[in-house]
């Protein structure tokens, strides 16, 4: 089929190299002239595994074009995948949406069916349905329907060709076969319903992963004030099919392109129809307070960040995507900076996308290694691999104190048991190293002796 697509961020890049990969025909488009001629080279504008492979492997069927008109004009499908960011009060930004539907009715000359991927609060279909009818420039159909996506950044590649499912809200049975034939190739169900439910389901399926990453934060907590460890209760939890684990790993939050806005707009939408839900409130409560989690930590063991060396590990709001959107580190760096400390940072992709919001303000290293160095303190906000398999022994070796705070729990505590280190995680007990006691008699620091006087599960090794 002859596919246009609307976007070229995670979503509409993803979905278009996916479908070129099935056996369309997909043409991109985008305003942004340097992202479609960097795409015309075979290079992504974003990272993502398996993107640019799937560029070059399907060049013969996917094209990238800033000329919407010529895109639209004879496209059997025309997929809206662009951006919509939260407003100031929360809600959705729909701008772009409707922009996209007023240029394709203006643009289209056959018959075609509209498929909104972007997530768009309910009722989006109903007011798109209309700006496209009223913006007809020729004398065809166009059918708006709803086809959520479910992509995690790091994955999406493979979470577009094997879905969990495909979600399709159609209001009629043309709409229907014109999708069924886009996903032929796919050996996925296809849940069939209407737009306004095919909508729901995109909000209220991350909003319930939302929950349980904020519920099982809230349980770390308590775990910390009760001598219980995080890991094994939440493996224990998931063992049950009816919970399952993923989406159980305790933390300082989550971040990223989807969650925060989506809990946020359903949050809003339900407050417009003079409803609230008090669970999706209490989720994202939960998460703002939990990304400052390290920070409250940190005041254990100083009264200031004052002329202190601090070195940060992770910059994304999760490993295997350069993508910085709500990430715990644009909150707590600018804390760490007002307060005078002189920031080392590493992450092994996002440097590039961070140093355009701090240029300067930062010292970027080549590795974690150079990022510890003479380090007063060490906060770990992303779990990337290359973090996860460090030698721990490095930090006692080449920190001033080791004093490691853990935001993704990337250790075993065993692992860090006599490493001459304080180690601190989300939900499990502190770990004090025998060898690093005699580091922290400074009068700034809030630690004596062999132990940490800060709760009772923090015990010397």
């Amino acid at each position: 089929m002859r596919i246009a697509i609307a976007g070229t961020g995670y979503v509409g890049l993803v979905t278009g190299v996916c479908l070129a990969e099935k056996g369309h025909n997909v043409v991109c488009v985008d305003t942004d002239e340097n992202k479609i001629a960097w795409l015309n080279l075979g290079r992504s504008p974003v990272f993502e595994e398996g993107v640019e492979e799937l560029i070059a492997k399907n060049r013969d069927r996917l094209t990238f074009t800033t000329d919407y008109r010529a895109a639209y004009k004879n496209s059997e499908v025309t997929i809206i995948a662009v951006g919509t960011p939260e407003k100031k009060d929360g809600s959705a930004n729909l701008s772009y949406v409707f922009q996209a539907a007023i240029q394709i009715a203006k643009s289209i000359e056959r018959d075609t069916v509209i498929v909104i991927k972007s997530t768009v609060p309910i009722g989006t279909g109903d007011k798109i349905a209309k700006i496209v009818n009223d913006n007809l420039c020729h004398r065809v159909n166009a059918e708006v329907t709803a086809n959520p996506e479910f992509l995690s950044q790091g994955t999406a590649v493979k979470n577009t060709l094997n879905a969990s499912r495909i979600v399709v809200g159609v209001e009629s049975e043309e709409a229907e076969r014109v999708l069924r034939e886009v996903y032929r190739g796919f050996d996925q169900e296809m849940i069939l319903t209407d737009r306004k439910s095919a909508e729901m389901i995109k909000y209220a399926s991350n909003d319930f992963l939302a929950l349980k990453i904020s519920y099982i934060n809230e349980i770390a907590n308590l775990c910390e004030l009760v001598d219980a460890n995080i890991n094994d209760v939440a493996y224990g939890m998931g063992l049950d099919p009816r919970i399952g684990g993923s989406f159980l790993q305790a933390g300082i939050g989550y971040g990223g392109s989807c969650f925060p806005k989506d809990t946020k707009a359903l949050h809003w939408l339900a407050n417009f129809h003079d409803y609230e839900i008090k669970t999706i409130k209490a989720a994202i409560e939960v998460n703002e307070n939990q990304k400052l989690k390290l920070i409250k930590k940190s005041q254990k063991y100083y009264d200031s960040f004052y002329g202190l060396n601090v070195a940060v590990l992770g910059l994304t709001f999760k490993p295997n995507t350069d993508d910085l959107r709500d990430a715990p580190s644009l909150q707590n760096i600018p804390i760490l900076l007002d307060d005078g400390a002189h920031v080392k940072a590493f992450d092994p992709i996002g440097e590039p996308n961070y140093r355009k919001v701090f240029p300067t303000e930062v010292e970027y290293c080549e590795s974690i290694e150079e990022t510890i160095t003479d380090a007063d303190i060490c906060f770990i906000f992303t779990e990337w691999g290359v973090i996860k398999q460090f030698d721990v022994s490095k930090f006692a070796q080449l920190m001033k104190n080791p004093i490691v705070l853990d935001g993704r729990n990337c250790y075993d505590l065993n692992q860090m048991k006599g490493q001459g280190v304080v180690y601190e995680s989300i939900g499990r007990r502190t770990i004090v190293g025998k060898a690093a006691h005699a580091e922290f008699l400074h009068p700034g620091k809030l630690v004596r002796g062999s132990v940490v006087y800060t709760h009772k599960r923090a015990m010397e090794v």
